[in-house]
């Protein structure tokens, strides 16, 4: 007769792989997945550097821009079950660039889950329709189209802008919310939806562990995801200064060409979030077209930034149930 731990053990499900999970999503991811009793595998570039990011989890040093062929994920994807794949550059670095990361690396990545019959959540992003400029929008693009042609069971995650702690974004919002005076470009229009990242990371958590039979046609495997504010990049900052100042702050606008050509500078400079893919986006409505999100948790998203006296509370009494496995 077997010793009793290990027959316990074999019947464990094996661990999910989160790429980038020390990082601002992929931390959540991993919370969301630990939340739920599930063991996790984060892949990180720099293991050792993200000792205190990934409190004792089980690493894989995993870097994008060399596995660029499914062959080359063997390693990484041995003794899992579903990977996550949350690894997203802003700028290019050397060989990390928007085409190696985004495109062939998620293409070879798909290609090989395929093979072994693994479930992939593909994080991507929101406004990736026809007429982008910028080459980090038009590789999010073409890595979509890698997945769906792989014949894996893949899921693709589009979210809106987050808020969270950690973030890179998320945090020059914040500081900016409490400048007295917003910089604000004359074209930011466009309208976002800003969600929680901790909604995002129970959101993944629930595709990559619920069932859902891949030989079904019917199987929604593109979310977009967004919270129930739509509002401009005005708005949102205003609304995340309410949250340390009762005074409005001064709205400063900003002729176009300015904010073009100070999103170039920044992307030359390796400046604050704004980039020239973030000026494209922030010209048009960035939300979902068909919100996934309330769906996913099987409740209303967390409310992100103040709620304005005029704006009514989004927390509606008939969400649809989140399906049980």
């Amino acid at each position: 007769m077997g010793a009793p731990g290990i027959a316990a053990s074999a019947r464990l499900p094996a661990p999910v792989l989160v790429l980038g999970g020390a990082g601002f999503i992929g931390r959540h991811v991993v919370g969301a997945l630990i939340a739920r009793g599930r063991d996790v595998i984060v892949g990180t570039r720099h293991p050792r550097r993200r000792v205190h990011d990934t409190r004792g989890l089980a690493c894989r040093e995993v870097h994008l821009d060399r596995l660029l062929d499914p062959a080359a994920w063997d390693d990484a994807l041995r003794d899992c079950a579903v990977v996550v794949n949350c690894v997203g550059i802003l700028r290019e670095r050397g060989r990390e660039t928007y085409r190696r990361v985004h495109h062939e690396a998620p293409a070879a990545l798909a290609k090989a889950c395929a093979a072994r019959g693994l479930r992939l959540i593909h994080i991507s992003a929101l406004g990736l329709e026809d007429g982008v400029r910028s080459g980090f929008l038009h590789s999010k693009r073409d890595g979509e189209a890698a997945l769906r042609a792989s014949g894996a069971d893949w899921h693709i995650v589009r979210p809106s802008l987050l808020d969270g702690d950690g973030g890179f974004g998320a945090r020059w919002i914040r500081r900016v919310a409490r400048w007295p005076v917003h910089p604000l470009p004359r074209g930011a229009t466009g309208r976002i939806a800003v969600l929680d990242a901790r909604d995002l990371g129970e959101a993944i958590a629930h595709l990559a562990l619920d069932d859902a039979s891949p030989a079904h046609d019917d199987v929604v495997r593109e979310h977009d995801l967004g919270g129930l504010q739509a509002r401009t990049l005005a708005e949102h900052l205003a609304a995340m200064r309410a949250l340390y100042s009762p005074r409005p702050a001064v709205q400063l606008p900003i002729p176009d060409v300015f904010a073009r050509i100070a999103a170039h500078v920044c992307d030359l400079l390796h400046l604050t979030p704004l980039s020239f893919g973030h000026w494209e986006l922030l010209q048009r409505d960035n939300r979902p077209r068909d919100n996934r999100l309330p769906l996913l948790l099987g409740r209303a998203p967390r409310i992100v930034g103040a709620l304005p006296a005029a704006e009514p509370s989004p927390v509606t009494t008939a969400l649809p149930a989140k399906p049980t496995p």
